[in-house]
C-alpha cells in the first residue's frame, strides 16, 4: 500500500492516492458476507427472522443449508453460528483455499471461473440434500457471485470438458454476465430454477449476495432457485452473436438445438407452482460497496458524485469516458476538491495474448486519455480481489502515469492492444493486491481530485 502511495509525484497526488485506496478498502469491508448475513438474519425464541420474513423453526422437521459462490464460506459460517442446533446438514461449494471452518456444513472446494469435477461432486451433494427435503423441511440457499462456475452440473449428454471449453470462450468473447448465464442455464441440470424444482415441496429461503448490476435474481449464479424467463433460442442467439455457435462443442449444439425444437424440457418458468414457497432476499450488492466508498470520500470534505451504473460496456471504452469526464472538470471553473465513485462491471473482448483484468484494462485505457496536470487519481478494483485471470485486484493511476511509463520505455497502446495491462502496471508498481476477499459484488472505481485550497479540517481528516 505504501508503495502505491509513494508512486505519486506530488504531495497532493500522494494524498489523493491514499484517500482513493482507503475508500476502496471501505468498499470491500462493507460487503463482508458474514457481517451482512448477521445483520439480516436473527433467531429468537425459536423464530427465524430475515427482514420481513418469519419462520417458525419448531414447525420444520429438518433445516438444510446449501449453496455456493465466492462468499459461500463466510455466509455458511455465519448461518451455522446463527442456526446452531436447528440445522440438520449442509453443503456449500466454495473456491479453493477457502479459509473458513464449519462443523456441520460441508465446505466443498472447487474451481472458478472454469468449472471442475470437484464442483460437480459438490453440486451433486447439494442436489441430494434438496431432493430428500420434504414439505415440512426448510432449505436455506446461500448464493453469491461465482456460483455459476462453482456449482456445475451439466445436462445429460454434455461433458464437463465441453462445458469448460465453452465457458472459457464466453469469458473471452466480451459477452455480458447475463448473457453468459443464459447459456449456462440451458446447459445445466441445476441452474435456471432446477434446484428449486428438486427441493419442492420444501420451503426455500434464498439469501443472495449480488454480483450482477440491477440484482436480477435469475442471473445471479444463474438463478438455481429462481424462475428463468430465457429460452433455448436465447442461448443459441447469444452464441451466434459472439461468433461461438459454429465452433461450440457438438454436444452443446445438439442439446441447444433439441431444446429449440421442443424436444427437451425448458427451464422452470415464472408461473410454475414449484416457486410458491420460494423466498428470495438480496442481502448485499454493488450499491452496498459503492455507497461505502462514497461515504468515505464525503466524510473527508469532498464534493462527491455516485455513478451507480457507470461501469458497463467494454473496459477500454469506459476508461476513455472516465478520463474525458475528469479532463472536462479540470478545464472548468470548478475549484472544489472532488470525488467520483463508479460501480458496475465492464467486459473485455480478448484479442491479444497478454495478461490482465477488466479493472486493469479500464485503468490503462483511462491513463492514456488523462491529461497532464489534470490533478486526478483513479483507482479501480474487483471486490473479490481477483481481477480476471490475475492475482491482482485492480490498478491505480494518476496524471503522471503516462510520463512514468515513457521513462521506463513502456508503450501503453501496445499493452492495451495486447490485453496486457497486468504487465504494464506490474512494471510501474501500480497494481493493487488484496488477495481473495471472500466476497463479490462487482467492481468499484474511485476518482479523487484534491485542490491546493483544501481546508485545514479536511487535511486533518485525510491524515486519520
Amino acid at each position: 500500500m505504501e508503495k502505491l502511495i509513494e508512486n505519486g509525484e506530488s504531495w497532493h497526488i500522494r494524498q489523493s492516492r491514499s484517500l482513493a485506496l482507503k475508500c476502496l478498502e471501505r468498499a470491500i469491508n462493507a460487503a463482508e458476507p458474514k457481517q451482512l448475513v448477521e445483520a439480516k438474519v436473527k433467531v429468537e425464541n425459536n423464530q427465524l427472522r430475515v427482514e420481513d420474513y418469519l419462520f417458525d423453526l419448531g414447525k420444520f422437521k429438518h433445516v438444510y443449508v446449501v449453496g455456493g459462490g465466492k462468499a459461500g464460506g463466510k455466509m455458511a459460517q455465519a448461518m451455522e453460528e446463527i442456526l446452531g442446533g436447528h440445522m440438520t446438514a449442509g453443503v456449500v461449494n466454495v473456491p479453493y483455499s477457502a479459509e473458513q471452518k464449519t462443523r456441520v456444513i460441508e465446505l466443498n472446494e472447487a474451481s472458478h471461473p472454469i468449472p471442475d469435477e470437484a464442483g460437480v461432486k459438490g453440486t451433486r451433494r447439494i442436489v441430494a440434500l434438496a431432493e430428500q427435503a420434504e414439505q415440512d423441511d426448510l432449505v436455506i440457499c446461500l448464493i453469491s457471485g461465482g456460483g455459476s462456475s462453482l456449482m456445475p452440473l451439466p445436462r445429460e449428454g454434455i461433458s464437463l470438458k465441453d462445458k469448460q471449453a465453452l465457458t472459457n470462450d464466453l469469458l473471452k468473447s466480451g459477452a455480458e454476465i447475463t448473457e453468459i448465464n443464459t447459456v449456462r442455464k440451458h446447459l445445466s441440470s441445476f441452474k435456471g430454477g432446477w434446484l428449486a424444482k428438486k427441493a419442492y415441496p420444501a420451503t426455500v429461503l434464498n439469501l443472495v449476495l449480488s454480483d450482477v448490476m440491477g440484482d436480477p435474481l435469475d442471473s445471479i449464479a444463474s438463478g438455481p432457485t429462481v424462475p428463468d424467463p430465457s429460452t433455448f433460442s436465447d442461448a443459441r442467439n447469444i452464441l451466434r452473436k459472439y461468433g461461438l455457435w459454429l465452433n461450440a462443442p457438438v454436444s452443446i449444439r445438439k442439446i441447444i438445438s433439441e431444446g429449440v425444437k421442443g424436444f427437451l424440457e425448458e427451464t422452470p418458468k415464472p408461473n410454475d407452482l414449484i416457486f410458491e414457497n420460494v423466498h428470495n432476499l438480496i442481502i448485499g450488492n454493488n450499491r452496498t460497496s459503492s455507497q461505502a466508498a462514497f461515504d468515505c470520500l464525503r466524510s473527508k470534505g469532498l464534493s462527491v458524485l455516485l455513478l451507480s451504473k457507470m461501469l458497463e460496456g467494454e473496459a477500454k471504452e469506459v476508461g476513455k469516458v472516465l478520463s474525458n469526464l475528469a479532463n472536462e472538470v479540470s478545464k472548468s471553473s470548478i475549484s472544489k476538491s472532488l470525488g467520483v465513485v463508479a460501480g458496475g462491471e465492464t467486459t473485455v473482448t480478448v484479442v491479444g495474448e497478454g495478461v490482465g483484468g477488466r479493472n486493469q484494462e479500464l485503468m490503462l485505457s483511462a491513463a492514456m486519455k488523462l491529461e497532464d496536470s489534470a490533478e486526478w487519481v483513479f483507482a479501480s478494483l474487483s471486490t473479490d480481489g481477483v481481477d480476471g485471470p490475475t492475482d491482482a485486484a485492480g490498478a491505480i493511476i494518476d496524471d503522471a502515469t503516462l510520463k512514468r511509463a515513457r521513462q521506463l520505455g513502456l508503450d501503453p497502446e501496445k499493452y492495451l492492444l495486447n490485453n496486457d495491462s497486468y504487465s504494464f502496471f506490474l512494471k510501474l508498481g501500480d497494481l493493487i493486491f488484496t488477495n481473495a476477499t471472500g466476497t463479490n459484488v462487482n467492481d468499484v472505481s474511485v476518482m479523487v481530485r484534491l485542490k491546493d485550497h483544501l481546508n485545514s479540517e479536511a487535511n486533518l481528516a485525510l491524515e486519520k
